[in-house]
Protein backbone atom coordinates (compact mmCIF):
# COMPACT_ATOMS: atom_id res chain seq x y z
CA UNK A 1 0.00 0.00 0.00
CA UNK A 2 2.40 2.69 1.05
CA UNK A 3 5.49 1.04 -0.87
CA UNK A 4 6.66 4.32 -3.02
CA UNK A 5 5.51 6.51 -0.23
CA UNK A 6 8.68 8.42 -0.15
CA UNK A 7 10.13 8.97 -3.77
CA UNK A 8 13.01 11.51 -4.28
CA UNK A 9 10.95 14.54 -5.59
CA UNK A 10 9.26 14.37 -2.20
CA UNK A 11 12.78 14.75 -0.83
CA UNK A 12 13.57 17.60 -2.30
CA UNK A 13 10.18 19.16 -2.04
CA UNK A 14 10.77 19.00 1.83
CA UNK A 15 14.58 20.12 1.72
CA UNK A 16 13.27 23.35 -0.03
CA UNK A 17 10.46 23.97 2.17
CA UNK A 18 13.30 23.44 5.16
CA UNK A 19 15.47 25.95 3.31
CA UNK A 20 12.98 28.55 2.99
CA UNK A 21 11.42 28.29 6.54
CA UNK A 22 14.28 27.87 8.31
CA UNK A 23 17.48 29.77 5.90
CA UNK A 24 20.54 28.83 5.00
CA UNK A 25 22.36 30.44 7.72
CA UNK A 26 20.54 28.15 10.49
CA UNK A 27 20.22 24.87 8.46
CA UNK A 28 23.82 23.79 9.15
CA UNK A 29 23.66 24.48 12.61
CA UNK A 30 20.81 22.75 13.10
CA UNK A 31 21.90 19.38 11.46
CA UNK A 32 25.57 19.77 13.86
CA UNK A 33 23.17 20.14 16.74
CA UNK A 34 21.23 17.03 15.27
CA UNK A 35 24.50 15.21 14.91
CA UNK A 36 25.56 16.30 18.39
CA UNK A 37 22.43 14.79 19.91
CA UNK A 38 22.21 11.75 18.09
CA UNK A 39 26.20 10.81 19.31
CA UNK A 40 25.06 11.19 22.84
CA UNK A 41 22.03 9.33 22.83
CA UNK A 42 24.20 6.55 20.80
CA UNK A 43 26.77 6.30 24.05
CA UNK A 44 24.36 6.65 26.64
CA UNK A 45 22.36 3.86 25.31
CA UNK A 46 25.60 1.98 24.58
CA UNK A 47 26.18 2.47 27.96
CA UNK A 48 22.85 1.06 29.15
CA UNK A 49 23.52 -2.05 27.17
CA UNK A 50 26.80 -2.87 28.81
CA UNK A 51 26.05 -1.74 32.25
CA UNK A 52 23.06 -4.29 32.25
CA UNK A 53 25.30 -7.34 30.80
CA UNK A 54 26.96 -9.37 33.46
Amino acid sequence: MLRNAVQPWHLIVVLVVCLLVFGSKRLPDMARSLGRSMRILKSEAHALRSEDAP
